[in-house]
């Protein structure tokens, strides 16, 4: 599945919201009770950018951030994750690992001569929308052939995540899936609403989040460009 952008200051804040899942599975918890409540989770963390970190512009001359100035930008896109719950289950291990691919767009302005560029880039697992797990930085290399304004890489790269973390404890389980019937006081309310059922779910909720490793003038550059 595609990753979408997330709407974050920058990961050195630690915040960040849900991306679109990675995963291929049904769910660890499918709920219909007859009341107009589904719910489906999985361990296998959700995937996504971070705002702002998605590109990057480097310059001619230092200082100068116009466009003349420019020598090349490069972007991050097609984002995927890779994570089977069944391969999980049968592995009996204790981290659920997700494998994420994306491809580096690169454009340089000067088109003489074959060159490489080579940029980094961060893999970094969140949980509950605002605690870096881990974070790991990478180098990603572009190779422009002579003549030539535009080179792409594929980047593969691992993310793991405590698979008890990531799992539900029974009890909030219980209360989720707890069959209620037509007349008792708690039949209309969701149970996704409690506020205990809602922070165990933000506990167990991961994302791994993927970008170009920005210092401060690149993130102020591309967040007012």
């Amino acid at each position: 599945m595609n990753a979408r952008r997330l709407t974050a200051t920058v990961l050195c804040s630690a915040a960040a919201l849900a991306a679109l899942s990675g995963c291929k599975t049904k769910g660890e918890i499918v709920v219909d009770q007859g009341v107009g409540i589904t719910a489906v989770r999985s361990t296998c963390p959700a995937v996504g950018i971070p705002e702002y970190t998605g590109d990057v512009t480097t310059f001619r001359n230092a200082g100068a951030k116009t466009a003349d100035n420019i020598d090349v930008v490069a972007a991050l896109t097609g984002v995927r994750a890779q994570c089977n719950e069944a391969d999980i289950a049968a592995a009996a291990g204790d981290k659920v690992t997700s494998t994420v691919t994306f491809q580096v767009l690169g454009r340089r302005s000067d088109t003489s001569g074959a060159r490489q560029v080579t940029l980094p880039y961060f893999v970094s697992v969140l949980q509950g929308g605002n605690s870096v797990v881990s974070k790991r930085v990478g180098t990603v290399t572009l190779n422009f052939a002579d003549g030539e304004p535009r080179a792409q890489a594929t980047v593969t790269g691992n993310a793991f995540i405590d698979r008890g973390a990531a799992t539900l404890p029974q009890e909030i389980r219980d209360r989720i899936t707890r069959k209620r019937k037509a007349g008792d006081t708690d039949a209309a309310l969701d149970p996704l609403a409690d506020p205990e059922v809602k922070a165990a779910l933000a506990r167990a909720s991961f994302e791994v989040l993927v970008g170009f490793q920005l210092d401060d003038g690149q993130l102020a550059y591309n967040a007012t460009r």
